[in-house]
């Protein structure tokens, strides 16, 4: 009785300690924006830092939030795992928005439903693996449709697919996860399949996503403009062409970002490291669909490799 006594002890000051550094984090997110605030950025990624996102898109979230008017102050965010790191967590805890997060995993789920955001702030998460016929349907059925803030794309896999299908919102910014290693120079993706994961699409964990150009294209026809990707070459950022008037525009060639991180591996599933151009080889038997025609190319004809 004792030892058990001690052990929830031990949790409950781990809790408070977690608690303690969460809330030093925000408060080196808000001094980080109020400092950039006073000073003359020369670009967009002189905006960039990271409280609780991946990357910098905390920090370009907040300058865009703060440059475009934002009337409803609503998420949508998808590919989230646990929401400990996600593009939305601080815009919630810094700015009080609110919004829905969905993931395909049961566990992740729960562990949102358990984390003390899931009742400080009004937050909704929904497990659900996303595919292009059921993510209008999800976004509804949790309230949530028209003129909206934001919506953020991460799925690894079928996220030009999902978003070009998405059309019971009306996002004013959208973040997508582009992969890097399919270049700037051609509008393509990988082929839609509603049971996409990317782990067991490719053994090397490159195999997944769209272009940014493929992004950039089907963001016009959606009446968005591209306004650049984060310095880690993985997510681009868009803005519907009404609010778009203060903001530079960028093409997909110049906003591109050659991506440093080596996430490549080998058969045995160990990471590989291996340099840019090796990674587009090692995937170079696979197909992706050009989306100017519609049709199936093998990717090693695609980059002459």
């Amino acid at each position: 009785m004792w030892l058990i006594k001690k052990i929830r002890n031990i949790i409950r000051l781990l809790q408070i300690i977690d608690d303690r550094l969460q809330r030093i984090q925000q408060s080196i997110g808000r001094l980080e924006e109020r400092q950039l605030s006073l000073g003359t950025p020369k670009s967009f990624n002189d905006y960039e830092f990271q409280v609780t996102s991946q990357w910098g898109e905390d920090g370009l979230l907040q300058y865009l939030i703060n440059t475009i008017k934002i009337e409803n102050h609503i998420f949508v965010e998808f590919g989230v795992e646990t929401y400990v790191e996600s593009n939305t967590r601080f815009l919630i805890k810094n700015n009080n928005w609110s919004g829905l997060v969905i993931d395909g995993s049961e566990k992740h789920i729960q562990y949102i439903k358990n984390d003390p955001i899931y009742w400080q702030q009004n937050l909704k998460a929904e497990c659900a693996f996303i595919d292009k016929e059921n993510i209008n349907s999800i976004i509804t059925r949790n309230g949530i449709s028209g003129d909206i803030g934001l919506l953020s794309v991460d799925i690894d896999g079928n996220d030009y697919w999902v978003w070009d299908s998405i059309n019971v919102i009306n996002p004013r910014i959208v973040i997508c996860e582009y992969n890097s290693l399919w270049g700037a120079e051609h509008a393509v993706s990988t082929p839609y399949n509603p049971t996409f994961m990317r782990s067991n699409s490719h053994f090397s964990n490159l195999y997944y996503g769209a272009s940014i150009k493929a992004f950039t294209e089907l963001a016009k026809t959606k009446g968005y403009s591209l306004i650049g990707s984060n310095r880690a070459g993985n997510n681009i950022f868009f803005v519907r062409d009404d609010l778009v008037s203060n903001l530079n525009i960028i093409d997909p060639e110049k906003a591109w970002v050659q991506s440093q991180f080596s996430e490549a591996r080998d058969e045995d599933g160990k990471l590989s490291f291996l340099s840019f151009k090796d990674r587009l080889n090692q995937v170079s038997d696979q197909t992706l669909v050009n989306l100017n025609d519609g049709k199936e190319y093998i990717i090693r004809d695609i980059y002459d490799l």
